[in-house]
């Protein structure tokens, strides 16, 4: 039972978080072999202001070892902020 939670910042039109849960779906049930009555995707905006302390440090820092994409920014585990 896939629960997909996306985490972004506010501006997104509920039409492009629709098609993004739709396609996040149809990978799911394509890639896992779940039905697709057992894929939930939800959203969380979080403000620019809000991203660091709320998703970069506790969501990518700190669970850095089960990144399955890693981001194009910020600092790696054990490099000093700038």
């Amino acid at each position: 039972m896939p629960h997909v939670i996306v985490k972004l910042w506010p501006g997104k039109s509920d039409t492009q978080k629709q098609r993004l849960a739709d396609a996040i779906t149809q990978n799911v049930t394509s890639i896992l072999g779940y039905g697709d009555d057992a894929v939930s995707v939800a959203f969380e905006e979080v403000a620019s202001a809000d991203w660091t302390e709320q998703v970069f440090e506790p969501d990518i820092l700190g669970k850095w070892d089960q990144l399955a994409k890693e981001p194009g920014y910020g600092p790696r585990p054990g490099q000093a902020r700038s």
